[in-house]
């Protein structure tokens, strides 16, 4: 049989048109039962029921077990499901051993009729199974065996997941309802993308960006030693080109908010005399202030707009509310107030008078706090401003009580169960801020997941409400799911395709993407290089579904061949997206104020003698703090603890030397 992988990435959305449902099986493949058909339970016709060994058995060469046929009438269906499920629950309990439970399983299996070969198709793999089971891999099997643990009870897990799934369609096909709403998808293989849905069909166009608009980039970029870089939530129009114009350029760089500073460097270091920033305010502002600590105060930083571009979770922190929050943490010696990167410089530098103060990423969030609590005996920790992040993040520390101090030491090695339940008490978190777009996945999402997506892989951004959040560690406990920053999920999809291809067998991949949905031009993009770099790609597919909640629907089904670009769709309307459960895709708005148009216009008056783009100059701060210091250097202080941290692993001395001793923070400290 041909080897080939497919995966799936959807996007929520919750009104759209009515149309087949492209899961529905009219049988159901795993452990089919003879004569049974589960649309209707009424049809059950003979069940094989399997009854514990007799006390006394006689010597045989049969197997150990005996079984018993049981018929049941029509009249009894009812009662059926319920009571066959107990009777397998206390036959398998009834088993103290591990490996009797493994003869038994394969005991019931021997009743039940074959797998058709029609069965046999991509589409009833059940995802998280870690390998085809043949009688060599028995030994591996997760029941107490010494091999293979974690993936094997993953895979009992997860056609669990699968069974259950299924058995809801066809329940709700027996009862006539209607059925779900799908969700905008994209399938991507090694010949092109097939788009599904309006929502996603509407961006199809740019998959084939204009020529003469990348062309008419590159040429600006080239003469006038213009660098980009672009945060991961661009406009697709934007992403598409500036993808084709990487071929052209190379300095051009889409990542998340943290590595942007970090390339603009690089791009002044190899010579770019300005910098255009496609991202919210505090990005550009981040970027001006990196570049001035760097020595590159000559090189011009542009935004994208002549209007303000911002941020609520930026927002909330410059609120009074939050520097009344950071006032009672700084009457609790020893404190340190870790904020988020997604915050002002201004923001930074009037809190980092208050409470000593160091930043994070939602990748290295954890990772900061933990090591905080190490460092500094009796160390109070004030995180914000993502209420969403704070409480999942408590949560997150709440199960690790649970866990045994190995499995805690592989997390942190200076933590244990004692020390983790003796931080929680003075773990604190700033409980008015979120992300509009991460708002977005709370319950009304979680349903739609575990109603239709719940043996997908799911992915979440740590900023996510915690129903959505506690979904995806479970998914996570059980190796289908990741929950962590843009990068970790794009890896984690890269490295799940990357396993499938490695295999070298038939499989179908579904992500849940958890964020913006602009991130899926770069897990699309990512995906597409798997498959073109792989010996099976010529037969391999990925299919990825987006989180996102715009009108869709799968009425047409297109497909495009993507040619020498490696160039996505992303499913997100062109104009007028909203943030809305009920109208929008889980698309940010203050994001698609960065426009092509924009980019080129920035580009095409660089450099600016006439003025004409001064409005869209990123700012350096030339206010002072309340302590007469300069709030670009001041604000820059937090950045520049976390690059320390993230080189050694350590918070600076300098920090450790601020919260052990309040008085000093805020003052020249060498």
């Amino acid at each position: 049989m041909d080897s080939s992988t497919t995966a799936t990435i959807s996007s929520l959305k919750t009104t759209i048109s009515p149309s087949p449902n492209p899961n529905r099986a009219k049988k159901i493949p795993i452990f089919p039962y003879r004569k049974t058909k589960l649309p209707s339970f009424s049809n059950f016709k003979s069940v094989k029921c399997i009854h514990s060994p007799p006390p006394n058995p006689k010597p045989s060469n049969s197997s150990p077990f005996t079984c018993t046929a049981v018929t049941f009438s029509p009249s009894q269906t009812t009662e059926l499901v319920p009571s066959k499920l107990h009777h397998l629950i206390t036959e398998f309990q009834s088993l103290s051993q591990p490996i009797d439970r493994v003869k038994r399983l394969l005991h019931c299996a021997t009743f039940l009729s074959p797998l058709p070969e029609s069965s046999r198709v991509d589409s009833n793999r059940v995802m998280g199974c870690t390998a085809q089971v043949t009688t060599e891999d028995l030994t591996a099997l997760n029941v107490g065996l010494p091999v293979g643990a974690r993936s094997r009870v993953n895979t009992w897990h997860n056609v669990l997941v699968s069974m259950q799934k299924r058995a809801r369609i066809l329940v709700a096909e027996r009862d006539g309802k209607k059925d779900f709403d799908p969700f905008p998808s994209l399938v991507i293989s090694s010949d092109g993308i097939q788009a599904k849905g309006s929502y996603a069909e509407a961006q199809a166009r740019y998959l084939f960006p204009d020529e003469s608009k990348v062309q008419e980039l590159v040429k600006e970029l080239k003469e006038k030693n213009i660098g980009v870089v672009a945060h991961f939530y661009m406009d697709p129009e934007v992403q598409g080109v500036l993808t084709a114009a990487q071929k052209h350029w190379p300095h051009i760089h889409i990542s998340d908010s943290l590595v942007m500073a970090d390339s603009a460097v690089k791009m002044a270091e190899a010579g770019c005399k300005f910098i255009t920033v496609l991202g919210v305010d505090f990005m550009s502002e981040n970027v001006r202030a990196i570049l001035d600590q760097a020595g590159f105060g000559e090189v011009g930083v542009y935004r994208m707009s002549n209007e303000r571009i911002g941020c609520s979770l930026a927002e909330a922190a410059s609120t009074p509310a939050y520097m009344n929050y950071l006032g009672v943490a700084s009457g609790s010696p020893p404190s340190l107030h870790v904020i988020y990167i997604n915050t002002s410089l201004e923001t930074k530098a009037y809190a980092h008078e208050l409470v000593p103060t160091i930043t994070c990423t939602s990748s290295n969030v954890v990772q900061t706090i933990l090591q905080a609590f190490a460092q500094i005996p009796d160390l109070n920790v004030w995180y914000g401003p993502d209420s969403y992040m704070g409480a999942n993040i408590s949560k997150l520390f709440q199960q690790m009580t649970m866990m045994s101090d190995e499995e805690i030491a592989e997390i942190h090695p200076a933590h244990n169960g004692d020390s983790i339940r003796s931080l929680l008490p003075r773990l604190h978190y700033y409980q008015d801020g979120t992300c509009i777009v991460h708002h977005l996945f709370g319950h009304e999402v979680v349903e739609k997941i575990n109603e239709m997506y719940c043996d997908a892989f799911l992915t979440a951004h740590l900023e996510v409400p915690g129903e959505m959040f506690s979904l995806a560690m479970e998914a996570k406990r059980r190796g289908m799911g990741v929950v962590g920053s843009t990068q970790n999920i794009l890896d984690f999809i890269k490295q799940r395709v990357q396993e499938a291809l490695d295999r070298d067998v038939n499989d179908h991949l579904r992500f849940v993407l958890g964020t913006e949905s602009g991130m899926v031009t770069s897990i699309v993009a990512a995906v597409r290089h798997l498959l073109l770099s792989t010996k099976s790609s010529e037969k391999a597919k990925v299919s990825s579904d987006s989180i996102t909640t715009s009108t869709a629907s799968t009425s047409g089904l297109n497909s495009v061949k993507v040619g020498d670009i490696i160039l996505p769709v992303i499913p997100g309307a062109a104009s007028g997206e909203g943030c809305s459960i009920h109208g929008g895709c889980a698309s940010c708005p203050y994001m698609k104020m960065n426009s092509l148009n924009s980019l080129l216009k920035v580009c095409h008056h660089l450099p600016d003698e006439k003025n004409k783009v001064a409005a869209y100059e990123a700012e350096r701060f030339k206010m002072q703090t309340l302590n007469g210091k300069s709030i670009a250097d001041v604000g820059c202080e937090p950045i520049l603890h976390m690059r320390h941290f993230q080189a050694t692993k350590e918070l600076p001395d300098k920090l450790v030397y601020q919260a052990l001793s309040p008085n000093s923070n805020g003052r020249s400290i060498s």
